[in-house]
């Protein structure tokens, strides 16, 4: 039976379906420098701050905690602050600033880091930047559709912003992170530096920032073996900064954003072959990557214009292990191409295992193996699937197969089916759910990767906004403890309406979609998911040591203490498990240095 006969089949104008391959230029829908954050919500807002006496007052404070911004904070005042580091490390510290009146053009700088025997690593190896507060809500039942009202909301310190001063507002508090880039030469040893806060320009504080340098050396992120998996959305950058769609414009507004997933280690490029494969689940639609062109005589044209810039576009920038392709299995089964002697774009329902699956996507695999072959990325490309059911997921396999053998696969598991599929170079299982350590072991021996990923479903660990911070680092201690290759997280960048003030959406936790802002804006989540990715590496570098030297006793002890951390379930003792491993890391650290 034809193709046509045995299809839902519906032709629409060019300018209707196909404006996901043209989109115009258009106002961005919000300020992203000169922004008045939002109102707090909570009863902190009503805080008595009388108590507080005048001035801006400052103090060290740990990087585990989000500092409500309307509370009065209760702690003892901390002078000094020390980090511990291996060379080509980037470690983080945090300062919290107060004050009961407004303080205009407020400065916090960082002084040259000076050592022993006049040692020295220059201020520029360091940046000190405040921390937006942008709305959030709370996990509740987890996934599916919500309103805003019916939620608990509150303000949360995430976004670091790149202001070189800020005006402090009355009553309220303002986070301040610290971070230092350890050179890769710099000589080890204690340095300290002097933090500088000021208020148009006249100093109201100076505190101490100790950094201990340690004799080891990261690799280079590029080097990492850490997998990491963060999808990327190309779509929501041309929106928020009102460019058009894989424009020169475009692809150099991205490059800030993506440049911070290649410092962290990203190994995989997120590539689209279709029609939006999550069906517009996002706040900006997924745009088409591959043009497919049906000729007047029935044969196809592929175009790959823009697949092949964008994937040179994140090699470029140091992202080439793998290019996962979506999806064969698109959420709504829903793929479409130009009809090309109609003019018109034609949308089809297309499901796997069916006649007209196999007639349209049986060309198209046959001719995307060529492509990538003569492209020289074949070997490293995965057809990707995302939590589809093991009857979709059989049939797609069963053509790919069939086809296109030389392709690879990747799929993202919420089914228990994952075992269905034990050759596939990439799987990445959904926390919480089950899984076999033997699996994950064979995996590892057969050269296959497998990852956890977080999602809307799970509270812990994970990146929502009001998630706990040391979440983002336990994430790296948790791949380890459980022998996984690394972390899924399903968006870098799918940002909502307005990232930098709301970070709600309507369906799923706040902060799910995205862990960067704008213009390449960090936050404390990246910064400590990169601290837990540095933190992989470094436990397979000591352990390996340890092992070599004998040290058989302290290799038991370390192992003991990253198995406490070998849970997906929230704890009383997780987040003092964690700093405990982190402490033993670098004892370790320097004893296979002695």
């Amino acid at each position: 039976m034809s193709f046509k006969n045995t299809t839902l089949v519906s032709a629409l104008l060019v300018g209707a379906l196909w404006t996901v391959q043209t989109v115009k230029a258009q106002t961005p829908a919000f300020e992203m420098v000169n922004f008045q954050e939002m109102a707090d919500p909570t009863k902190d807002a009503l805080s008595d701050w009388s108590a507080v006496k005048k001035g801006v007052h400052s103090s060290f404070v740990t990087i585990d905690k989000r500092y409500p911004k309307s509370l009065v904070p209760d702690l003892k005042k901390k002078v000094s602050d020390e980090v511990v580091g291996w060379r080509g490390e980037r470690v983080s510290s945090q300062v919290l600033l107060w004050t009961k009146e407004t303080a205009p053009d407020v400065t916090v700088t960082i002084s040259d880091f000076k050592g022993i025997k006049g040692a020295k690593m220059s201020s520029n190896v360091a940046s000190a930047r405040f921390v937006r507060y942008v709305m959030t809500d709370e996990f509740a039942a987890g996934c599916g559709y919500r309103k805003k009202e019916d939620f608990a909301s509150s303000l949360s310190p995430d976004m670091l912003d790149d202001l070189t001063s800020f005006d402090l507002e009355a009553s309220k508090v303002r986070p301040v992170w610290l971070t230092v880039k350890i050179p890769s030469d710099a000589t080890p040893g204690e340095y300290q530096a002097k933090v500088r806060i000021e208020s148009k320009g006249k100093v109201t504080d100076q505190l101490t920032l100790k950094v201990t340098v340690l004799e080891n050396i990261l690799p280079k992120p590029s080097e990492w073996v850490f997998h990491l998996d963060q999808w990327q959305h190309p779509s929501a950058v041309a929106r928020v900064h009102g460019l058009e769609m894989w424009s020169d414009a475009h692809f150099e507004a991205m490059k800030p954003v993506m440049k911070m997933l290649a410092d962290a280690g990203q190994k995989v490029i997120t590539a689209t072959m279709n029609k939006d494969p999550w069906n517009v689940q996002t706040y900006d639609p997924y745009a088409d990557m591959i043009v497919w062109n049906k000729n007047a005589d029935g044969t196809w044209a592929y175009d790959y214009k823009v697949f092949d810039r964008w994937v040179q576009f994140m090699m470029d920038l140091g992202i080439k292990k793998m290019i996962n392709i979506y999806s064969i299995v698109p959420w709504n089964n829903e793929i479409h191409y130009r009809d090309v002697a109609k003019n018109e774009v034609v949308n089809v329902v297309a499901k796997p295992g069916t006649p007209a699956f196999e007639e349209l996507w049986t060309p198209f695999l046959k001719d995307l193996v060529k492509h990538l072959d003569s492209k020289g990325w074949l070997g490293i490309t995965n057809i990707a699937m995302d939590e589809r059911t093991k009857e979709e997921v059989d049939g797609a396999l069963s053509l790919l197969k069939k086809v296109a053998p030389t392709l690879g696969v990747s799929y993202a598991d919420n089914q228990k089916t994952y075992q269905r599929y034990p050759d596939s170079k990439d799987i990445s299982i959904a926390a919480n759910h089950p899984f076999s350590h033997e699996d994950l072991l064979d995996r590892k021996k057969r050269g296959l990767i497998t990852t956890f990923y977080v999602y809307c479903g799970n509270n812990f660990p994970n990146q929502f906004t009001f998630s706990d911070p040391a979440e983002s680092a336990y994430m790296g201690w948790y791949a380890e403890a459980a022998d996984f290759d690394g972390l899924l997280h399903w968006a870098f960048n799918s940002w909502v309406e307005n990232p930098i003030l709301d970070s709600r959406f309507r369906t799923w936790p706040a902060g799910d979609t995205y862990i960067v802002y704008p213009n390449g804006r960090s936050s404390i989540r990246y910064e400590r998911t990169l601290e837990g990715v540095q933190d992989y590496e470094k436990v397979q570098i000591v352990k390996k040591a340890l092992k070599e030297k004998g040290l058989i006793e302290d290799l038991k002890r370390f192992e003991a203490a990253i198995q406490k951390l070998n849970s997906a379930e929230r704890t009383k003792v997780w987040n003092s498990n964690l700093n405990e491993a982190k402490a033993l890391l670098n004892a370790l650290s320097l004893k296979i240095t002695s």
